[in-house]
Parts: structure tokens; sequence; C-alpha cells
């Protein structure tokens, strides 16, 4: 029972901390994705194609979530407005970014200055999921290399996601990935989910997926003014 107890206490706290972080991205009029995946699915890829397709109509900003280097964010550095590095080594051995680490990554990026906030979370199906950062929309990213059995071993991580991008479809004539039968299984978790082919490598798909991006980033500000 103290067991639970205090796994409950610590998702309440990182969820206080995640509405902080909410409030501080809208008053600055940024909206933000955090994206999860498996290691080696493709999330850095993703921001890569997707800065370099919008890099001249919004600015913006990355935190890199990893547990030990600094690699994907040197990736990165020269084609956005802002990255911050957040190594997860060093913070408690977190096998996931939490709220509390994202707090002190929005502290260290210039805010006014951004448009689109993309938070790459460390590789892994499981922890990512239990913990909300402040984010506006979930995106999991899953490569045909991995297999189409995903959804049904790692359930939760697809219940949440406003989006799934399936990776690397120039892998296609090569792997045993069905598609639709992996669609159907995550609408069976998440019926409002959305789905994006693409490739990474040959930047099939990414106009739609950036076009789509753009749209929800417009809808949202349009919301908020109104709101307001």
């Amino acid at each position: 029972m103290k067991k639970i107890e205090v796994v409950q206490n610590i998702l309440e706290a990182n969820d206080s901390i995640a509405a902080q972080n909410r409030e501080l991205l809208e008053a600055n009029g940024v909206f933000a994705l955090n994206i999860m995946s498996a290691p080696g699915a493709g999330k850095t890829s993703l921001i890569l194609r997707t800065a370099a397709e919008l890099k001249d109509r919004l600015r913006i900003g990355v935190i890199e979530g990893d547990v030990a280097s600094t690699l994907d964010s040197e990736r990165v550095q020269n084609e956005v407005t802002a990255v911050v590095q957040v190594t997860t080594r060093d913070a408690s051995e977190s096998c996931a970014l939490i709220a509390n680490m994202v707090a002190h990554a929005l502290k260290r990026l210039p805010l006014e200055q951004m448009d689109l906030l993309l938070i790459e979370n460390v590789g892994n199906l499981i922890c990512p999921s239990e913990f909300a950062l402040g984010e506006h929309m979930r995106v999991v990213v899953s490569s045909l290399p991995e297999g189409d059995d995903k959804p049904t071993k790692y359930p939760i991580i697809f219940s949440d996601a406003s989006v799934v991008v399936i990776n690397k479809l120039d892998f296609l004539p090569y792997v045993d990935f069905d598609i639709p039968s992996f669609q159907k299984a995550v609408l069976g978790l998440n019926p409002r989910a959305k789905f994006f082919q693409v490739s990474c490598k040959t930047g099939a798909g990414i106009k739609d997926w950036c076009a789509w991006l753009e749209r929800e980033l417009s809808s949202h500000k349009s919301h908020q003014k109104i709101m307001k």
C-alpha cells in the first residue's frame, strides 16, 4: 500500500510541474510536442526533417533527452532556433524525461523567440508514457524494422498518442510489416490517433506531416486568442 501511495505522490507532483510548464509555454505562444519511441526509430531524424521543412516559416526550439550523450543535440543545433540537452544519467538515472527536467530546460530556452518546441524523449516504449511534461500533443514514432507488434506489446504509449508516425518506409520491400494491421491495433487502443507514413531518409511523407503540424499550431494559436 505504501508503495502505491509513493508512486501516486510522484506522479501527482510531476503532473503539477507539467501544468506549470504548459502555462509557461502558452504564455509565450509556444506549441510543444513530446516525441517518443524505441531507440533507433528515428526521433532525431524526424526532428531534423521537420526543422528543414519549417525553419523558414517557424521558429523551432528543441529539448533533447538522452541517457548519456550530447550527440543528438549536436546534430540539430545548426537547424533550429535553440536546443537544450537533458542528460538523464545526471538526473537520478531516469529512463525518461520528467516534468522537472523540462522545467529546468525551459529556463534555458528563448521561449519568446519560439513558435514550436520539439521535445525528444529518451528512447523507451514504457517509461515516457507515465510522465506528462507540459506538452500539447504526444507523438509516437514507430519504424518498420521494429516490427508491427509494438502496439500489442506496449499498449500504454500508443493509447495516449495524438499522432503515430510510421517511419522508415524505405524498408518496406525488405521487412515484414503489415501497416494496415499495425494501424488497426493502434486504433483499437486509441480511436483518435492520427497516422503519418514517412521516410526520414528519402523525405517521403514529410511535407504532409509538416503541413498538418502547421495547421495544428495555427489552430491552437487561434484558440488561445479566443480564450484570452
